[in-house]
């Protein structure tokens, strides 16, 4: 895929809203401004959240998020996709369905399920239907070891023996490659895998002493999905995503935002 020339790039995120500004919605749209590409948006619920935690979901109703998809569809060339925390089946479906009917094939789904703060983001009878609407239409799904093993209905990975195995089991259920973060492991390095048929791509990055961590998972898919906006190559829009999701972590503790887990900087090269 590629960007034609003198176009802009555009890339829509399909969240939720995080009253915060350190995570969802707020935070791919900053993610794609750093990245310079244009952002558009379909919010599929709101939060009531800071850096403690999460207070309150109200999920938008699934035919405003069809009309929301649809208007943006019917609109912009949209380059790219990012999914991110759909807290119902019935959102689940219309996503699924909108997307299929506007033929988007660049979708990086990042199965949210809990907060940073430890807040579950997903109903529990939401997983299948991810697993079965969604995931399948995905170019590249982003989950992190908890997410994984849910998706799984089995323990986290403990190594990165366990994460291959793991992220392999992944791709059994129809996405075209997988990322698997190694963010909640242990050790000096933070390693993710990619693994694309029978490529793997393994991606280390030094660990970061910091809990300002908040929004990491949803700036990674939604730097992937700008790089696939602007016409990169999948493990391309990966490396790139990686390397820019690590240096906003390293700058995290330059911004002092809230009272707990604050947010990685997202604009680490401008600010």
């Amino acid at each position: 895929m590629s960007t034609i020339a003198g176009t802009t790039p555009i890339a829509v995120t399909i969240a939720g809203s995080d009253s915060g500004g350190g995570a969802g919605i707020q935070a791919d749209l900053k993610t794609f401004s750093a990245l310079g590409v244009y952002g558009a948006s379909v919010i599929a619920a709101l939060t009531a959240q800071n850096t403690l935690g999460v207070t309150g979901i109200h999920d938008v109703p699934p035919d405003f998020v069809t009309a929301q998809i649809d208007a943006v569809f019917s609109d912009l060339p949209v380059g790219a996709v990012k999914i991110g925390m759909l807290s119902r089946p019935e959102t689940i479906a219309a996503v699924a369905d909108g997307l299929r009917r506007w033929r988007q094939q660049a979708i990086v789904l990042d199965p949210v399920m809990v907060a940073a703060s430890g807040d579950r983001l997903l109903a529990q009878e939401a997983v299948s239907t991810l697993r079965e609407r969604l995931i399948p239409q995905a170019l590249l799904i982003t989950p992190n070891l908890p997410e994984a093993a849910v998706l799984l209905d089995t323990d986290p990975a403990e190594n990165e023996a366990d994460m291959l195995a793991q992220a392999r089991a992944l791709l059994q259920l129809g996405p075209r490659a997988v990322l698997i973060k190694g963010g909640h492991a242990r050790g000096e390095e933070s390693v993710d895998l990619l693994i694309e048929g029978k490529d793997v791509i393994r991606l280390p990055a030094p660990r970061v002493a910091t809990r300002n961590t908040h929004g990491t998972g949803c700036t990674l898919s939604s730097a992937v999905a700008a790089g696939l906006a602007k016409g990169l190559a999948l493990e391309e829009a990966v490396v790139a995503a990686k390397d820019y999701v690590s240096r906003a972590i390293a700058a995290a503790d330059r911004l002092t935002i809230g009272k707990g887990h604050g947010p990685v900087h997202h604009f680490h090269a401008w600010w």
